[in-house]
């Protein structure tokens, strides 16, 4: 079990279809307890494998601590309902950023655990966002992408610039250790 370093934003692995996972083995069982490592080292509450350069259709999710942590092999969105709600989303590659997106209020799901077993689950609330916020990402499509063109702009330059003022603000940090030196 390892915290691994979370992909950033714009990297084009956030961008790529991942592979459906065929081997049910010891490697898989390591990435979902390394997704779920590097997800609460991230203090999120969804990882996908791209997240952290894996592209395979594997995803982490757990909601509150009280919870355990639920993990998906090879999901897929089967129904949606016709009814919409709207939440405030972000990710782990795009920490500083978020915006509303709107998606179907409730979803049914197909996936596989990590013995290859089939399962289903419908899920509202919370849980149907994660869902289909993190199957997005295994299908290579990011969250901004949700948005319209003029709100991702948006998002998107808002994120830059706080990434300007981190590097910006760690490269004078670092300059004032050498100085101290």
């Amino acid at each position: 079990m390892t915290v691994r370093p979370i992909v950033q934003y714009p990297d084009p692995r956030l961008r790529q279809p991942t592979a459906v996972v065929t081997a049910f083995d010891d490697s898989l069982r390591e990435l979902a307890a390394d997704l779920l490592d590097s997800m609460k080292a991230a203090q999120g509450i969804g990882i996908t494998a791209p997240h952290i350069g894996v592209l395979q259709r594997v995803m982490v999710i757990q909601l509150t601590e009280d919870e355990s942590p639920r993990t998906y092999v090879n999901p897929k969105v089967v129904w949606s309902s016709a009814e919409k709600s709207r939440n405030d989303e972000g990710s782990i590659s795009m920490s500083d950023a978020g915006a509303e997106v709107e998606r179907p209020a409730k979803v049914r799901i197909t996936y596989q655990d990590l013995d290859g077993k089939e399962h289903e689950e419908e899920a509202d609330g919370l849980l149907a966002v994660c869902h289909q916020h993190e199957i997005d990402q295994l299908d290579g499509i990011f969250w901004v992408q949700k948005l319209s063109p003029l709100r991702r702009e948006r998002v998107v330059k808002r994120h830059e610039k706080i990434q300007k003022l981190r590097r910006t603000a760690a490269a004078a940090q670092a300059a004032a250790a050498q100085d101290e030196k």
